[in-house]
């Protein structure tokens, strides 16, 4: 990728996320806490007659009031909250929600499940070490108002309390809720900015493709149209240099000249065999297209065997020659070479409904017990020694493969992946029994014009300087 490219995905790594939470939204959340629990303050002493030490229910509101106004006209709209910042604010607004629950029965007062909230908070956007943390501080005030607690009691001097067995039934239910809820949470949006990742860094990989198509089309229409003005300038020096047969010198100013125009001739070919900006181009054969997504990895010090079968025995088919096929079968068969002991073997099949294309390998296979994640995106695993001094590149990342994955499904792909190995007499070949990719495409997804002959596709756009 490019330095941009990764500047950009760096913005989405882990340690960034964290910084995403603006002040603004953790101080409105905090206005709806400030207005829930002033209305139930005044419901419970109005209505229901209850005596609470108001003054000091009020100072505790309150203060949460005051660090509202404070952030609201210290700091900017716009301020992300660090790591330690987030941290903090969540640690008080625990420490000020358990303060009013210890003036106002504690675990007896049903809205002591308010403890879960910014716990959930913690899990979604701090750090794990900061999770923990603040699941200890809950826990410990949960058990806490267990048995310290100011009692609620009604005019008439009756204490309102819930059976001792409700209680710790309370006490266990959010002992046990902030546990699953941390995780829950925590896992929830751990996959979700994976997925976020992991998608930003398939569209980054996919413009990159899309350049340099595009850079390839504008060097080949340039190389078109130069090659008339070059001819004439070869064709003058020619006639040039066999008219100063009696100038020695000035032929050797010809002669440089013919040889400079053949070099720029040279210098745009060569530049021009990544591909042209050519309507014709936009559709090939399909054999063509798997050879293009496997040449980058054919001198890699492994072979590449490409073998075609016409399940029906129809022609080879025209497929459209999109980015994200080439794109996407070049990551699989990268896959395979790199985990292959010699040979890498890419079968193509066509039916009349469906093409698939079917990637082998004589390595080991994929790990059993990863077989039903592959596609996940940052799926790691801890590496022997022996894989780290085998491929020190290498981070098992799964990142290559939910790209390859995400292209081909967005042009109508269903892949699977399975271990030769594991599938019995009916299975690959035995020097064939290492990872298996096979990527099945419905025909007509992917076929450019089916069934109307080929004829002209219209005028090649011109280049324009």
């Amino acid at each position: 990728m490019s330095a941009s490219a990764d500047t950009n995905f760096d913005l989405l790594a882990p340690g960034r996320r964290r910084n995403w939470i603006r002040l603004r939204t953790m101080i409105l959340l905090r206005w709806f806490a400030i207005a829930g629990q002033l209305a139930a303050i005044v419901v419970a002493q109005r209505l229901y007659d209850l005596q609470l030490e108001l003054g000091l229910c009020f100072l505790a509101v309150g203060v949460s009031v005051v660090g509202n106004l404070v952030a609201m006209f210290i700091f900017p709209e716009t301020k992300r909250l660090s790591e330690q910042e987030n941290f903090m604010m969540v640690v008080f607004d625990v420490f000020q929600l358990a303060f009013l629950l210890f003036l106002t029965g504690g675990l007896h007062n049903p809205f002591s499940l308010l403890l879960l909230a910014p716990v959930t908070v913690s899990a979604a956007v701090l750090r794990l070490r900061s999770t923990i943390i603040l699941n200890a501080i809950a826990f410990s005030f949960a058990s806490a108002l267990v048995f310290w607690h100011l009692p609620l009691m009604t005019d008439d001097g009756q204490v309102l309390r819930i059976p001792d067995l409700f209680v710790f039934g309370q006490w266990i239910a959010l002992t046990i809720a902030l546990v699953f809820i941390s995780v829950y949470a925590r896992r929830l949006t751990s996959e979700m900015h994976a997925m976020q990742e992991a998608l930003a860094a398939t569209q980054m990989a996919l413009a990159r493709a899309q350049k340099l198509t595009d850079l390839g089309g504008v060097v080949a229409a340039a190389a078109h149209e130069l090659g008339t003005p070059l001819a004439t300038i070869k064709l003058t020096s020619s006639e040039l240099y066999d008219d100063l047969a009696d100038r020695p010198e000035q032929q050797e100013d010809a002669a440089l000249i013919r040889q400079q125009a053949d070099r720029c001739r040279d210098i745009l070919r060569s530049m021009g065999r990544a591909g042209k900006d050519d309507l014709q181009t936009r559709q090939a054969p399909l054999l063509e297209v798997i050879r293009e997504a496997a040449e980058p990895h054919q001198e890699r010090g492994k072979d590449v065997v490409v073998e075609a079968e016409a399940a029906d025995g129809g022609a080879q088919p025209q497929i459209l020659r999109r980015p994200e096929i080439v794109h996407g079968l070049r990551n699989l068969v990268q896959n395979a070479v790199d985990f292959a002991r010699s040979t890498v073997w890419v079968e193509v099949i066509w039916t009349d409904m469906h093409i698939t294309v079917r990637i082998l390998d004589d390595g080991r296979g994929f790990p059993t017990h990863l077989i039903g994640r592959i596609g996940d995106p940052f799926m790691r695993r801890r590496r022997s020694e022996r894989e780290r001094a085998q491929r020190p590149e290498y981070e098992g990342m799964g990142l290559g493969l939910f790209i390859a994955k995400t292209l081909l499904e967005r042009t109508g792909a269903e892949l699977s992946f399975a271990n030769g190995w594991d599938q019995g007499a009916q299975g690959p070949a035995p020097e064939r029994r290492g990872a298996v990719v096979e990527v099945v495409w419905p025909r007509h997804e992917i076929e450019a014009d089916r069934g109307r002959p080929r004829g002209p596709v219209g005028a090649n756009q011109p280049f324009l300087p």
